[in-house]
């Protein structure tokens, strides 16, 4: 396997883009990441996306926005992983690169969600769960992670109120985003006074529906001028698609799993990372993934935000550029805004969130409800 470095990216506004179109926003990541690696086309196109089917009436979607994009006669695939299709169009493209069956490979995410109703929106995401266990009993995402959430607080003897310091960082770290989609900053008050959604899950405690696109030109080649930026690590897991059928359904065992490949890749342990790009699509998610990458012990992710040590200067920095909460999680799209908001810490770009001295960030992407995770790791050079 040889060196893959990102030689470009780009992304779209996040937010609820009613005057932009699926195409728009791909074509528009598409083209920025192009032209910011001074390339015209790639050896092949990947485009992480969830639901252009069910919510835009759009499938073949690698020749659609090939052709959009003026890239024919590319190769080009849609990949689809539920929540995850971002991270796992990343690594598809990696392995094309890392493999040799490629010298560059584009990987666009992307996601338009706003155009139906919410109750359509919902039904599509719980296409990612279980149709048989948990979808026919009227189980959502946020049902199910609120029901996780309730025992993981019920074991390890947390207040729901012990959770906000996620919140709180997300919006504050985002305020600094002019791309995301809620750039302003809350309060511990703010979060206890939020309206609920399904118990104990409010509305501070999730990410939104939303729009938006990224993308990342791989190549085996840095770019010339700009401080490197090397995949070093990248693995991938699964578990049960259903939670209750879970060994223990307060692990996140395929995160675990994809962490600790991409650490072995890479050489690394969880010491080396600087900043983490976790899936806090809910506050409780970023709490088990800081517990199953090795940040925190089992029951003590929450320690982390209650004690502020995921801040820009913290222990473990997380949602450095507003992450799923408050960035925004178009959900195809948000695998390659992580490593887009990784790679800005790394290149030192990003302005009042920037992590001192960051060399090392690792990023992960979670579908469904665990059960599907992309974990990768990029490193600057000098």
């Amino acid at each position: 396997m040889r060196d893959v470095y990102i030689a470009g990216m780009g992304q779209t506004r996040i937010g609820e883009l009613w005057d932009r179109s699926l195409k728009d926003l791909a074509v528009e990541a598409a083209l920025k990441a192009l032209a910011e690696a001074q390339a015209t086309t790639a050896d092949c196109l990947i485009v992480g996306n969830m639901l252009s089917g069910e919510l835009a009436s759009q499938e073949n979607l690698g020749v659609f926005v090939a052709d959009s994009a003026g890239l024919t006669p590319v190769e080009a695939v849609k990949v689809e992983s539920a929540c995850s299709s971002g991270g796992a169009a990343f690594r598809e493209g990696y392995l094309r690169v890392a493999s040799g069956a490629a010298e560059s490979a584009l990987v666009v995410g992307v996601e338009k969600m706003s155009d139906l109703l919410p109750d359509a929106v919902s039904s599509g995401l719980a296409l990612a769960a279980d149709g048989d266990s948990e979808n026919l009993h009227g189980a959502t995402f946020v049902a199910l992670n609120a029901l996780i959430m309730r025992r993981y607080m019920h074991e390890n003897g947390y207040k729901h109120e012990d959770f906000s310091g996620f919140a709180i960082n997300a919006h504050r770290n985002a305020a600094s985003n002019e791309d995301a989609m809620f750039p302003r900053a809350v309060t511990a008050k703010d979060y206890a006074k939020s309206c609920m959604v399904a118990s104990p899950i409010n509305l501070l405690d999730s990410s939104a529906i939303s729009d938006g696109a990224a993308a990342v030109l791989l190549s085996a080649r840095p770019k010339p001028g700009v401080r490197p930026i090397r995949v070093t690590g990248s693995g991938a897991a699964t578990d049960t698609i259903a939670v209750a059928a879970r060994k223990d359904p307060l692990w996140l065992s395929a995160a675990e799993a994809s962490a600790r490949r991409a650490f072995a890749q890479a050489g690394l342990k969880p010491e080396d990372v600087d900043l983490f790009e976790l899936h806090d699509a809910f506050c409780i998610m970023a709490a088990l993934s800081l517990e199953a990458g090795g940040f925190a012990p089992r029951g003590k992710g929450v320690r982390l935000a209650m004690e502020g040590e995921i801040g820009p200067t913290g222990k473990v920095p997380i949602a450095t550029r507003g992450g799923l909460k408050a960035r925004g999680h178009p959900v195809g799209a948000t695998g390659v805004l992580q490593i887009v908001d990784a790679a800005v810490q790394l290149r030192g770009g990003a302005g009042a969130s920037q992590v001192p001295g960051a060399r090392v960030a690792m990023t992960q992407n979670i579908g469904g409800s665990g059960s599907s995770v992309y974990t990768h790791i990029l490193a600057a050079g000098d």
